[in-house]
């Protein structure tokens, strides 16, 4: 069978890939195309466009950077329309991804979603339309379950696929002596955000007794390049910059600071210390606090966080995103051992609840059985 892949960032790309591997073993006649990245070209999908060509972030990036988006989405159909997949599987990226949803469900292509929007922290609306434009929802969060159930929603659940790429990959320490982990996000104007605060917090950490040797690796994004960090960076000599190696960035890091996303759900099942950071611009965070309603239904932004439903590390979200309370934070993660060993101690209960091995492949087996039922 034929199926075309979907995925507008890193997380997406790196569970595509994922996906990509389970349907070439459940479906050795499987043929894949893709818009994704890297991950997804290297697991054995044709890569059509990357990512990195159309990723933006908050609604002022959006208006800047409309008519690209405008032409990606015309080219995208252009490339289902002339291979006529058997299905288009979406992976997250749901501004781009619905509008797809909608064209495909026009012409009687059918439609996959691989980890669901999330409708449970703002924009419900969009239930409406997974329910009209999607053939199977495929969910990855053990809180999903009730939540997708009410909304009558048809869905898949298989297990959280990040617990097969942590558990396979094979760590080795990216640098020598004690270091604290900065991962800035993937998108340019998160690194924007994040950095000069990251960087403050160096500054400050640098300059107390007892942290004169330690070491701040910024882990570098895929499809990012350097010019993105060291304008940030500048001349210091107590920051490395890293590419490639996130994973085992966090291994072997003291604690981490963490933009919210998927890395801080990779933090959890590493076992790295983390406090979480989230900035955007005024005006996107107006509009996501008065329009899109962000926070009304959820009282946490991380995953880990959501999925034992309590504050298993610290959120600093906008305001409270200072160079002050980050340093304050890394330094309770370093030195109060029992803080620190109360936080691991909630990890190993946020994996538990997240379920075994094999979610990817076993995602990929439930796609071709929903496949063949038609």
């Amino acid at each position: 069978m034929r199926y075309f892949l979907i995925a507008g960032e890193a997380s997406g790309d790196l569970h595509g890939s994922n996906l990509v591997k389970g349907l070439l073993a459940e479906d050795p006649a499987a043929e894949c195309r893709c818009w994704g990245g890297d991950l997804m070209q290297a697991a054995g999908a044709q890569l059509l466009h990357h990512y990195r060509e159309g990723a933006v972030m908050g609604i002022t990036d959006i208006l800047r950077s409309a008519g690209k988006l405008l032409r990606n989405l015309r080219t995208c159909k252009t490339d289902i329309a002339s291979w006529q997949p058997d299905v288009v599987i979406l992976i997250d990226y749901p501004g781009f991804n619905m509008k797809i949803a909608k064209w495909c469900h026009a012409r009687g292509i059918r439609v996959f979603w691989y980890i669901a929007p999330k409708t449970w922290a703002s924009r419900e609306g969009r239930n409406r339309k997974l329910k009209a434009w999607v053939d199977r929802l495929f969910i990855v969060f053990p809180f999903e379950i009730p939540y997708f159930t009410q909304q009558g929603i048809p869905f898949i659940y298989k297990g959280n696929p990040l617990v097969d790429a942590v558990d396979g990959h094979a760590f080795a320490r990216p640098a020598e002596g004690r270091y604290i982990a900065l991962l800035a996000g993937s998108r340019k104007e998160e690194i924007g955000r994040m950095m000069p605060v990251c960087m403050a917090v160096a500054d400050r950490l640098s300059a107390l007794p007892g942290w004169e040797g330690v070491r701040f690796v910024v882990a570098g994004a895929p499809a990012r390049s350097e010019a993105d960090y060291r304008p940030f960076i500048g001349d210091r000599t107590n920051v490395d910059l890293v590419f490639g190696r996130t994973y085992d960035i966090l291994r072997y890091a003291d604690a981490a600071v963490i933009n919210s996303g998927t890395a801080s759900l990779e933090a959890v099942l590493i076992g790295t210390p983390q406090v979480v950071c989230w900035s955007t611009s005024p005006v996107t965070a107006w509009f996501a606090r008065h329009i899109l309603h962000v926070l009304d239904h959820i009282k946490y932004i991380s995953l880990g966080n959501l999925c034992l439903d309590r504050p298993v590390f610290r959120e600093l979200i906008q305001e409270d995103f200072t160079a002050e309370a980050v340093a304050g934070e890394v330094r309770r993660l370093v030195e109060d051992g029992a803080y620190r060993q109360r936080m691991l101690s909630d990890y190993a209960d946020i994996r538990q609840s997240l379920g075994g091995s094999g979610a990817s492949r076993a995602v990929a087996g439930a796609m071709i059985e929903e496949l063949n039922k038609r």
